[in-house]
């Protein structure tokens, strides 16, 4: 969306807070042995006392509060009872809220326990190549050369990119234009980043698949190739300056 005054800038920092929050205090409470489903109704708890809505669900009719993947899973994991979290595992929250109409996006990836197979350097190249992409984002930036910059630094970390998710618009709703913000460059993409707008920006970083394919239970995303993807995303305001991470609250780079 498009900031044009104190009050809409003061409703996406509300949000954005919240769901920055609830990202961190959701991975903080993951714990070997606990459901997905338990996760996530603590995270949906957290949204409830301040008054959030789910945005997958609201928009999707999403079953649960967040998308949370483990290991092989991509993207828009169910949140299932029978889905117990276990010692090494690679595990993503991605959650996404509205309050007041203001909508924000976050997410990310990390090792649940100890690191016993080996997808650290996975999450810390995923995080490290989102913080480098936003730092170049600014008013008048084409899009496509910070897809040019995930792209590059991923293959520069050994990994590759997924191709047909991306980050987006967000504001006055969960997706908005620019509705491609890729993970590679598209040269006939002249479409630049605009001063005062909200954007949410994340990475898909792979180890060999290269595109996601949907599982038949109509949500969940899986590699087409299989291997592991990991994924950070903030939602920020752009600015002709250094743009402001308005879910820092996350605290995925600590």
């Amino acid at each position: 969306m498009s900031i044009t005054k104190e009050s809409e800038l003061a409703g996406m920092k509300k949000i954005s807070e919240i769901v920055g929050l609830t990202l961190k205090l959701m991975r903080e409470h993951a714990k070997v042995g606990m459901s997905t489903k338990e996760l996530d109704e603590y995270g949906g708890e957290i949204l409830k006392s301040y008054g959030a809505k789910s945005a997958p669900y609201e928009t999707y009719k999403f079953p649960g509060y967040s998308c949370i993947c483990v290991n092989e899973e991509v993207a828009h994991g169910i949140p299932s009872k029978t889905k117990i979290l276990k010692e090494g595992d690679l595990v993503n929250i991605d959650v996404s809220a509205e309050l007041d109409g203001f909508w924000s996006d976050n997410g990310g990836s990390f090792v649940l326990g100890n690191d016993i197979h080996n997808h650290q350097p996975l999450v810390d190249a995923s995080k490290d190549i989102l913080q480098k992409a936003i730092q170049r984002i600014k008013g008048g930036v084409k899009i496509a050369d910070i897809g040019h910059v995930i792209e590059t630094e991923a293959k520069k970390s050994g990994f590759k990119v997924i191709k047909n998710l991306a980050g987006h618009g967000v504001g006055r709703s969960l997706h908005e234009k620019p509705e491609n913000i890729l993970n590679y460059r598209v040269r006939t993409n002249f479409e630049r980043f605009k001063k005062n707008t909200t954007v949410a920006i994340e990475t898909f970083i792979s180890t060999k698949s290269n595109n996601v394919v949907e599982l038949k239970d109509g949500w969940t995303l899986v590699g087409n190739k299989g291997g592991f993807v990991t994924q950070h995303e903030h939602t920020i305001l752009v600015t002709d300056k250094a743009p402001v991470i308005l879910t820092s609250a996350n605290e995925i780079w600590n």
